[in-house]
């Protein structure tokens, strides 16, 4: 139930001009199926039953106490990057949702050219990787960029510069040539691939005369898209998506944003996939690196945690409703994704000329 205080507080915060504009941010509702499925299935908001005070003041009030504990990421660049000083920053990326808007066709998830442009940049100065969802070759397809490392299938499929391969790993490794030197495939789905490609089939076939509904091979896990789906049929999609895995045990079903998604199960998330990354590009010492993550799925908590953990590092949900989430900061949209990458690689080129001119002059840094 919302606080009194709470209540006046965003009331004072409104009159102030300190909440974000009304158009760029979605009003809370009590949960039903259709707002649960646009928030990736979290269930952090409780249906209010309180008829006093209105639905805009108690939204307002849940956002703002929301935004308190995950405050925004660009109001705290300044405070995020001072405790950043001295230490290596590696940047983590989602794709559907963060550097790219939501749309209907799940194969029109175009990024802008300024948003390739910003990570492009950010790239220069950071290690940067995206871990999508999506099949690696899809998410590489979308991005176009040559130098950043990808992780696609929720982080099933890394392509990943070579390292001293564990002996527990070694079976999952293949060297393939790229454009970098030798790269290594990482790919511990593997052996599920014959039985994807049964499940992908038989899914197809069980949702042909479902309209709207999409079947999307993403190489080690499969999505089954329904943002197009009638209401009406939802149910009936989900229950034919459950009886094709009855006859696969070895294969989980999970809901995202308007789409279910089918993985092996074994024992590798967004989360194992972070810190196979760290750990290939040298930077698994908590002490000195800082992983950045930015995501908004609920496939992205895994690495969120992966982080908190750590002790050390930021992880950033981006959310323009409050949902339970591990992260620590916040973006509203890939318009403020963006604008947060541009601040950071200026932030970092802003540092490196203030090094040289140390160095020039003599004074210390």
């Amino acid at each position: 139930m919302i606080s009194e205080i709470q209540i006046n507080f965003a009331k004072l915060s409104q009159a102030m001009g300190f909440q974000r504009s009304p158009s760029s941010k979605q009003k809370v509702k009590p949960i039903s199926k259709e707002n649960n499925d646009e928030n990736g299935g979290d269930h952090s908001i409780n249906e209010r039953t309180t008829s006093n005070p209105p639905d805009s003041v108690t939204s307002d009030a849940s956002y703002n106490s929301w935004m308190m504990e995950h405050p925004s990421a660009l109001g705290s660049f300044d405070k995020m990057m001072k405790a950043a000083k001295e230490k290596k920053i590696a940047v983590f990326l989602n794709y559907d949702g963060t550097l790219s808007p939501i749309v209907d066709d799940p194969d029109r998830v175009f990024m802008s050219d300024e948003m390739r442009a910003a990570v492009r940049e950010v790239a220069k100065y950071f290690p940067t990787a995206i871990i999508s969802g999506r099949s690696r070759e899809k998410v590489m397809g979308f991005v176009e960029l040559c130098n950043v490392y990808y992780a696609g299938s929720h982080g099933m499929d890394i392509l990943a510069p070579p390292r001293p391969v564990k002996a527990c790993e070694g079976k999952y490794h293949t060297l393939v040539p790229g454009k970098k030197g030798n790269e290594v495939l990482f790919q511990p789905a593997k052996k599920f691939l014959p039985a994807i490609q049964e499940i992908i089939k038989e899914l197809e076939e069980e949702t042909k005369k479902i309209q709207g509904a999409r079947i999307e091979d993403n190489r080690f896990c499969i999505s089954v898209h329904f943002r197009q789906v009638r209401e009406e049929d939802y149910s009936i999609l989900q229950e034919k998506a459950k009886a094709v895995l009855r006859n696969y045990p070895d294969f989980d079903l999970s809901e995202g944003k308007k789409v279910m998604e089918i993985r092996p199960s074994i024992e590798w998330d967004k989360g194992h996939a972070l810190e196979y990354l760290l750990d290939t590009l040298g930077l698994s010492n908590p002490n000195d690196v800082l992983p950045l993550y930015i995501g908004d799925d609920r496939t992205d908590e895994d690495a969120f945690k992966v982080i908190k953990g750590r002790g050390q590092g930021y992880p950033i949900i981006v959310s323009s409703t409050p949902k339970e989430t591990k992260a620590s900061y916040s973006l509203n949209d890939p318009s403020e994704v963006l604008t947060f990458l541009l601040r950071l690689s200026r932030w970092r080129k802003s540092s490196s000329s203030s090094k040289q001119l140390a160095q020039i002059w003599g004074i210390g840094y």
